[in-house]
């Protein structure tokens, strides 16, 4: 099992959304955050506002999977966030020793679903 963590930028996260769902992947949580990479806090544009400071919107996908639908995520949030630009983000593989469905008590690669 992993855990899968994967920082991409606002308007990307329907592409990808719409990629985990025709791979399969329906359990994803969405949070929005701010952050900062390469860019630096250099201004930025988006959606016609310019955005100045230090710290850029950014949003944040957690998603655990079972070890066979590791790489069908990975290819789908790479699919769907990529601009070739600088700021597409990053994403973070993690191993995930235990998981624990609180409505049933399945753990393990059964309570990811």
């Amino acid at each position: 099992m992993k855990y899968i963590v994967a920082i991409i930028q606002p308007d990307r996260l329907d592409a990808v959304l719409d990629l985990l769902e025709k791979k399969e992947i329906h359990l994803v949580t969405v949070s929005t955050v701010m952050g900062r990479g390469r860019q630096k806090g250099i201004s930025a544009v988006y959606r016609s506002v310019k955005e100045a400071g230090s710290l850029l919107k950014k949003v944040k996908l957690e998603i655990a999977v079972n070890d066979e639908f590791v790489r069908p995520t990975l290819d789908a949030i790479q699919e769907g966030a990529r601009t070739g630009q600088v700021g597409d983000g990053k994403v973070f593989i993690l191993d995930l020793d235990q998981c624990l469905r609180i409505r049933t008590g399945e753990t393990g690669g059964a309570a990811i679903g």
